[in-house]
This record gives structure tokens, C-alpha cells and sequence, in this order.
């Protein structure tokens, strides 16, 4: 049966009622729930086309696998609202709503469900499947010799002529270079570096809200490209395109062709993270060591054997394709199937940590640094922070630049500025609460009634990773912040953490929220947060009231 992946952006939605025209026609979903129960960016228009159309569905067949996290409490709310809404408009559910949970391993949910579905696909059109499991290859290599460098790919931003030539509206597919005006550590000790950077939108004609995100387009590290270039034995420099081998799709190339092999792994795909079984199934016939070549086909396998192998060697060992080809020195698959086998890079999303009244003209980011040794004793590094950190007001001469766009977010101040709000965040989670606070600032200078204002900070030790100290108690001096209570877990033998002032305080909170109807906000996790998590808060409030 032949099929085509679409982005549902690039899709016109009104054209699934001539689906049904066309003889075996199927349509699989696969949504992902973001934020409080909402569409990915690239699916905005799909769901605001479900909300509003009346379409005759009838005799369209379609079936929806639902990507979510468990520990959100709007659990693939998309991928449930796009199966009963297209049910509603007549369409013919052909298979059950399949519920991937990426809170415990989204790639194995897929798996069970997807194994079941063929069955279903085959039975309802009546046909036989193989039995077969096929490697069919999507693109086709071309070198190219001849180009007009001007017409070659190095990055998407790297086709902007200059930072003057920029034109709004500024989003996912154009977004704008923010010069950084500030890059400055914001510990005073420790291992770990935690940063505060400033962005300069003045222009721009970027607007963004307290508690929206910044996105941010990172560059993966040239010293594991290089590696890859030396494993492979390829001259990365080499212009090519990989073309679509099915002429009729709109995908035409899996990034933005022609590039060259170096741009694509530094720029467009992802190589850092750990591969999907799907990716080490194809490779493996590229092993030319029987034992290698059954190891990674295992590790592909549905089986729990294979299941347990992929967890331990490649997930708890964190190995991304590098070490993968690293350690097994007969894998060594062709550089352009391995491209077209790598997912995008994807930008990364960060809480702002500033209010638009206050800095209309800047964008704060609050993050800290990612930096751990994985138990095959590499060290990896996390693609975007050690990006970001490398980012100083300048860079080998030129001012540097980084490549952002705002997405907005349901996290937001409560409508009445008079209502309290009760604020926990420890580590970096405490990023969108710099904004609110500063917005509660400006309120009161405006002579707005503001309610209490009260935070719930943690940190490890107070002389070395208390962030933003002297702001936070400069805002407690002046009455911003009702409340400052911070948690130093190892300032002393017995550990507090913040959900232990939380219990200490539990009188106050419940006033707050029982009586005064205060707005509580959580950003940030610890891994002995699982229980407030979890329950309800009101229900968690009243257990400790009793």
C-alpha cells in the first residue's frame, strides 16, 4: 500500500472529505498534546479547522495515536479531541485511539499499538500482509559539483545577507536573530554553571506575555560532527541533496537541500540523543559482524529480550549514534542513509524570566548548564545550554546572535491583579516567576491593588547557587514578594526541600487558597516532588490541615 507523511501545516484539512473517493484510503494521526490540553504549533490550524468546520466526513477512514505524558493533568487531550471529533463529523474509526506515554517509554506504547493496528488495516481492506519486514529507502543521493555557493543550504539563518534584512512576523519557520546583550553566570560556586541571558528584540515588534516561552534554534557540537565525518570516512564538505523518491509528496527533502553533509549534522539533525529502534533497525544491515548485526536487530525487536536490551545498552547508557559507531566498529552505514534516518533538530523551549512592562525590548532566559558523564564514562553534554553558554556579547569579532521566536503559553498571572499567588519553583523552575514578580512590581507602581505575592524557592546551598538572590530580596524589601522562603537542601545534615516549607506553611496556604481564592503556580520538579505531582493539590492541602 503506498503512503505519504504530511505535516498537517502543509496539508490543506479541507480535502480529507475527497479522501473517500479515493479506493483503500486511510488517514493516521499522530497528535501530540502541548501546554494546558493545546495543539503543537503545527497543528493550530488543523484543530481550529475541526472546532469550526461541518464537513461530511462519511466514508473517510482514519484511526489516531495520541503522543502525551501521564504526569500532565491534560493527558493527550489533542489526540483524544481529534478521534472524537472527527467520529462526530462521520468519518470511520478503522482502529481504537492509541495513548503513547512518554512519562514511561513512548516508542514501546507505539509499538504494542502498532502491532495490533495492521491486523486491523489488513482485515478491513482485505488484504494479506507479507510477513515481511521491508528497508525501503525514502531518498536518493545527489552529489553536486557545479553549484553557485549562493544557492546552497548552510543553516536556514545562514542565508539571512545581513541582521538588517530580517522581516516580521517572526515564528517557527522565520525566526529572528536577538542580539545577546548579557551572558553572565549566576552561581557563585558549585559544578554546575547556571546562566541568565539577555536577548535584544528592539524592532522586532516581538511582543510576549509573563510566563510565555522563548524558543531557541541551538547548533549541535562541531567536535561530534567531526568524529562522525573521521568514523564514517567522508568528506563532510561534500554538496549534496537527498530527493524524495516518490515525486507526488510535498516533502521533497528531509532538510533543506542542497547542503553540505557538515550543515545537516550541525544544523538539521539530531545526533545527541539517544536513536529509536526504528533507526538501529534499518542500520543494522550496515554491520558487517553477524553478532553486532543480531545485537542491533534485537535491540529493534518487539520482544521483551530485545526490549530490556535496547533500555540498558542504549537509554540508561545514554549512547547517541556516535558511541553507538563507537562501539561497534563493523557498523559503518552509508553518511547519506544515516542523514535521512536522523530526526530534526528541534528547538528548545525556555520559560521566560522577564516581564514585557518591565522589559519590553528584552527576552531573559534562566537555565543551567547540562553536563553529566553517562555510565560508559563519556561526558554528554546537553546541545542547546552549551550552545547558549558559548553566546557572549560577542563572537570572534561579531556580535552574537541567536535565533528565537515566542510561543505563547496558558501560564499566566491571574486576570485580577488582586488575587494571591503562590509561586514554587525550585532550581531554574524559579525562570517564569522572575517575570511575575517583576509584573507584580509594575502594578504596584502603577497603583493597582496587588494581592500577596508569595515564593517557594529551593536550592542546594545558599552561598553557591541561590540565584537572583539580591533581586528576590530586594523584592521582599519592598513589599513585592509577601513571602521569600527558600530551602537549602544540604546547608545542613537533615535535607529540607521546598515541599517541606510547604508543609511548615500549610495554615497560610490553605487560607490563601481556600479563602482568597490565590492563583498556585508549579515550575520545576525533584525527584521527591512525585507525591505533590501526583495529587491533587487541594486534596494534598486538606491532609495536612486534618
Amino acid at each position: 500500500m503506498k503512503g505519504m507523511s504530511a505535516d498537517p501545516e502543509e496539508y490543506d484539512m479541507s480535502e480529507l472529505s475527497r479522501l473517500n473517493e479515493i479506493e483503500n484510503s486511510l488517514a493516521i494521526f499522530c497528535m501530540a498534546t502541548y501546554g494546558e490540553g493545546d495543539p503543537t504549533d503545527n497543528s493550530q490550524e488543523f484543530y481550529d479547522w475541526l472546532q469550526e468546520c461541518d464537513a461530511d466526513l462519511c466514508g473517510f477512514n482514519y484511526t489516531v495515536f495520541a503522543l502525551g505524558n501521564k504526569t500532565y493533568e491534560h493527558y493527550n487531550a489533542m489526540g483524544k479531541y481529534v478521534d472524537k471529533r472527527l467520529a462526530e463529523l462521520g468519518a470511520h474509526r478503522i482502529f481504537d485511539l492509541g495513548m503513547g506515554d512518554d512519562d514511561a517509554n513512548l516508542e514501546d506504547d507505539f509499538v504494542s499499538w502498532r502491532e495490533q493496528f495492521w491486523p486491523a488495516v489488513c482485515e478491513h481492506f482485505g488484504v494479506e500482509a507479507t510477513g515481511e519486514e521491508s528497508s525501503i529507502r525514502q531518498y536518493e543521493l545527489k552529489e553536486h559539483t557545479d553549484l553557485n555557493m549562493n544557492k546552497i543550504y548552510t543553516g536556514e539563518l545562514g542565508r539571512l545577507k545581513s541582521f538588517e534584512s530580517q522581516k516580521p512576523p517572526f515564528d517557527a519557520k522565520n525566526p529572528f536573530l536577538a542580539l545577546v546583550t548579557v551572558n553572565r553566570k549566576l552561581n557563585k560556586g558549585g559544578e554546575r554553571h547556571l546562566m541568565h541571558l539577555e536577548l535584544d528584540i528592539t524592532g522586532s515588534k516581538i511582543r510576549y506575555e509573563s510566563g510565555d516561552h522563548v524558543a531557541v534554534y541551538p547548533t549541535n557540537d562541531t567536535a561530534i560532527v567531526n568524529k562522525i565525518g573521521v568514523i564514517l570516512g567522508v568528506d563532510l564538505d561534500t554538496i549534496i541533496s537527498l530527493n524524495n523518491l516518490d515525486e507526488e509528496s510535498n516533502k521533497k527533502h528531509p532538510f533543506p537541500c542542497p547542503t553540505t553533509y557538515r550543515t545537516a549534522l550541525t544544523h538539521y539533525l539530531d545526533i545527541t540523543n539517544s536513536p529509536r529502534t526504528n533507526v538501529l533497525y534499518e542500520l543494522a544491515q550496515y554491520a558487517s559482524e553477524p553478532k553486532e548485526q543480531e545485537s542491533m536487530r534485537k535491540m529493534a525487536s518487539s520482544s521483551p529480550e530485545g526490549k530490556a536490551l535496547y533500555q540498558s545498552w542504549v537509554l540508561d547508557s545514554c549512547r547517541n549514534i556516535l558511541a553507538i559507531l563507537e562501539d561497534l566498529p563493523s557498523l559503518r552505514p552509508p553518511i547519506d542513509h544515516l542523514c535521512e534516518l536522523m530526526p530534526r533538530l528541534q528547538a528548545r523551549y525556555y520559560s521566560i524570566a522577564s516581564s514585557s512592562k518591565v522589559h519590553p525590548n528584552s527576552i531573559h532566559i534562566c537555565a543551567v548548564v547540562v553536563e553529566y558523564e553517562t555510565k560508559t564514562g563519556r561526558v554528554n553534554k546537553g546541545v542547546a545550554t552549551n550552545w547558549l553558554k558559548n553566546k557572549m556579547q560577542t563572537d570572534n569579532g561579531h556580535k552574537a546572535t541567536v535565533p528565537m521566536y515566542i510561543r505563547k503559553s496558558q501560564f499566566r498571572l491571574p486576570f485580577k491583579s488582586s488575587n494571591p499567588v503562590i509561586m514554587i519553583g525550585p532550581g531554574t523552575g524559579i525562570a517564569p516567576f522572575m517575570g511575575f514578580i517583576q509584573e507584580r512590581a509594575w502594578l504596584k507602581e502603577q497603583a493597582k491593588d496587588v494581592g500577596e505575592t508569595v515564593l517557594f524557592y529551593g536550592c542546594r546551598y545558599k552561598k553557591e547557587d541561590f540565584i537572583y538572590q539580591e533581586e528576590l530580596e530586594e523584592f521582599e524589601k519592598n513589599k513585592v514578594l509577601t513571602e521569600l522562603n527558600v530551602a537549602f537542601s544540604r546547608d545542613q545534615e537533615q535535607k529540607v526541600y521546598v515541599q517541606h516549607l510547604l508543609k511548615n506553611h500549610k495554615e497560610a496556604i490553605w487560607r490563601l487558597v481556600h479563602t482568597d481564592n490565590a492563583h498556585i503556580y508549579v515550575c520545576g520538579c525533584l525527584v521527591t516532588w512525585h507525591e505533590m505531582c501526583r495529587t491533587p493539590f487541594t486534596r494534598l492541602l486538606r491532609s495536612w490541615a486534618v
